[in-house]
């Protein structure tokens, strides 16, 4: 049925496209009808085995080769949904408590006075009755000043049963905090004071993790007394202990625009790194097959114990897998096949957490992967030579090339940039990555502590080079925004295209072509539509008030934060890069101002067709022509404005309510507004309000 060499790979590919289609229709009836579905086919293919050569079933190969498909895309589909925690009966939201007893279920990470972590729900309280519940929550505590809470992973805490949705979007192109929460199971999130928590002295978890995070954090802390440089610290502990540290932004740049941001997250080149290494150290133990297979246990149960230090990301998890397989064959003298040991270690993380399939640096990993194992050894052979240094800079340079051009589509997606220096920069960080690992290894073994000057010189000076190729020209091309359709047309004809050349076949090399050309007209629909635009956006803040007025790739923006604030950033930031905004002009509220089409005088502006009235603390004393019409009045920050009065000398449709008031303010505002008649809009945990203007 199968070609053996290819089973996993074959099992794999239902087995995604169940998780995928379902992970969609989350409902218990499902399940029930999937497990059905399940135990149906099961009976099916045991009567076929059973009956296999009495009724000459191997002449319906395709109806074999059929009912496997519907095996594994219903197991995929039926794990997805078991793995959904909101439908099991004891999820916490279902049930009204007072009190919360959860655990925490991961590192606790401070930032400024409020302390975030995962934590895992053991059970409620109903008054003073206990009750087991299941599920998981986003919690943040706001620290006290003079005596903050230390929690650790595994810490039990009892909390107020007071906790929200987690909040969806409210701005264009904004991060989807809720979609990548979801994609880990957790839907809802608390926000507290330390004085309304109860801390148990109780500390449960899985004791293996526990111990790992525990030397982890031994180690950190040897890193800190080592390395004086706070950058090279982060770099350290990230890149070798997969910490996560605060990496300034600067640094994190360079990475980002050399195409080199892999070096910070512990993956499969750093296991295989660390594998050299150990095979190199037990080379003693090649005498005999006795002591072969204790090294094989031996390197087997360090790189599980880096994995499970490093706390289990995808990539290091898929290359501790793939490792194992490959030396237990190779220590069986067994034959592997990459694509299969590839499929295997996708299939058994998605067998552990179908939600991985979400999970960025899941996909970018096995795609890398797959580039090295298809397209790299194809590059590779592109070019000749017996100059040794030169093959082997051929070999790094095939590998950098592959990993890159089957990772593009994907990279371009979620992170809207493309580094135009990233094969020279994956060429130069490849001998000081392979030094950091080693000597950041090396130094957390007592004795070894005075190489840290060296170690500590290395980071500065790779991340010195690599912010140097960041600041050349043209380093990376930035705010490539593409839709999903877009996606999966570049996709798909990147791959018909390096299929089609791999086999010389010119009907795929045509079908590439013309789906690439469809793509380009789609994004030159995109470039048009972006040079006619003209719209308002007011953008949905917590505190802070912004506003946007763009016409063409032009924008004004109406804002009290600055470029370099973390709400621009978030918040503000990503729209106008998806519009294709090109040139910001900010402007000072307080000042008359013209700017092409957009004017602003005495707190009235005017843009196109569209007139607002500017109530904030700079109206007073500034006349209003009696009988004026607005299209909208924007409110922001006035407590002693009279709209009473206000309502009997101007007209205007819309009020809009920004982020600067407090909530009370905002319902005393939308209840007289509502109470004329007037529609309002809300810029404060709502949707961002989106003018269209007419051309």
């Amino acid at each position: 049925m199968f070609k053996s060499e290819y089973v996993f790979v074959r099992i794999l590919s239902p087995f995604l496209l169940g998780i995928s289609v379902f992970y969609f229709f989350q409902d218990w009836v499902n399940i029930q009808l999937l497990a059905v579905t399940l135990f149906v086919i099961l009976l099916g293919i045991l009567f076929l085995n059973v009956t296999y050569k009495r009724l000459s079933i191997y002449r319906y190969k395709g109806t074999i080769g059929l009912l496997i498909f519907l095996l594994f895309f219903t197991l995929g589909a039926l794990l997805c949904l078991l793995n959904n925690e909101r439908l099991d009966q004891s999820y916490f939201a279902k049930t009204p408590c007072n009190y919360l007893k959860v655990w925490v279920n991961d590192e606790p990470q401070q930032s400024g006075n409020v302390l975030r972590f995962k934590a895992k729900l053991v059970s409620g309280y109903q008054k003073d009755k206990p009750i087991r519940l299941t599920g998981q929550i986003l919690v943040a505590i706001r620290l006290d000043s003079v005596k903050p809470i230390q929690l650790k992973y595994g810490d039990e805490i009892i909390i107020p049963a007071r906790y929200t949705d987690v909040e969806l979007p409210y701005n264009p192109a904004e991060f989807d905090f809720k979609a990548w929460l979801g994609s880990q199971n957790i839907y809802h999130q608390a926000f507290m004071d330390q004085g309304h928590i109860v801390v148990d002295k109780n500390n449960v978890g899985n004791p293996m993790i526990k111990m790992a995070l525990n030397l982890r954090e031994k180690q950190v802390a040897k890193y800190r007394s080592l390395i004086k440089s706070d950058e090279a610290f982060a770099v350290a502990s990230t890149l070798i202990l997969g910490y996560r540290a605060d990496l300034n932004k600067e640094t994190l740049s360079a990475y980002s625009k050399t195409g080199t941001i892999h070096a910070l997250s512990v993956s499969g080149a750093h296991v295989a790194i660390i594998y050299v290494v150990l095979d190199f150290l037990f080379f003693f133990l090649n005498k005999n097959r006795a002591l072969q297979t204790l090294k094989l246990l031996l390197i087997c149960t360090l790189i599980w114990g880096y994995a499970l230090l490093t706390g289990l990301s995808p990539s290091v998890v898929r290359s501790a897998i793939m490792i194992t397989v490959l030396i237990t064959a190779k220590g069986l003298s067994k034959k592997t096949n990459g694509y299969n040991v590839l499929a295997f270690s996708a299939f058994c993380q998605l067998v552990y957490n179908p939600f991985l399939i979400w999970d960025v640096g899941f996909q970018l990993s096995y795609l890398a992967v797959f580039g090295l194992i298809y397209l790299q050894p194809k590059i590779y052979k592109l070019l000749y030579t017996e100059r040794n240094w030169i093959d082997k800079l051929w070999h790094f340079t095939s590998m950098s090339l592959a990993a890159q051009v089957v990772t593009f589509p994907l990279s371009i997606y979620y992170f809207h940039q493309f580094p135009l220096y990233f094969l020279f920069a994956n060429l130069f960080i490849t001998i000081p990555l392979i030094l950091m690992m080693y000597l950041g290894i090396v130094i957390l073994i007592p004795l070894f502590g005075f190489l840290a000057p060296v170690f500590e010189g290395i980071i500065n000076f790779t991340n010195a080079v690599l912010k140097w190729m960041a600041g050349l020209p043209y380093a990376s091309f930035s705010s490539i925004w593409i839709n999903l359709p877009e996606f999966i047309l570049l996709s798909l004809s990147l791959g018909l295209f390096i299929y089609a050349l791999s086999k010389f076949n010119k009907q795929l090399l045509f079908s590439a072509l013309f789906l690439f050309v469809v793509y380009q007209l789609l994004v030159l629909r995109d470039d048009l539509t972006a040079f006619y635009q003209r719209k308002i956006i007011f953008f949905s803040l917590r505190k802070n008030y912004a506003a946007a007025f763009i016409n063409g790739k032009q924008a004004v923006l109406i804002s009290d934060l600055n470029r370099e604030d973390k709400n621009y950033t978030f918040s503000v930031e990503p729209a106008l890069n998806q519009l294709q905004v090109d040139k910001i002009s900010f402007i000072n509220p307080k000042k008359d101002t013209i700017s092409g089409h957009f004017i602003l005088k005495n707190n009235q502006i005017a843009f196109f067709q569209y007139k607002i009235l500017l109530l904030d603390e700079n109206l007073s004393g500034k006349k209003i022509n009696g009988n004026a019409t607005f299209s909208s009045i924007w409110l922001s920050g006035n407590k002693k404005f009279n709209l009473a009065t206000m309502d009997t000398d101007i007209k205007y449709k819309t009020a809009i309510i920004d982020a600067t008031h407090k909530d009370y303010r905002i319902q005393i505002l939308k209840k007289h507004f509502y109470n004329n008649g007037v529609e309002v809009h809300v810029l404060k945990k709502n949707k961002a309000y989106l003018v269209q203007l007419t051309q």
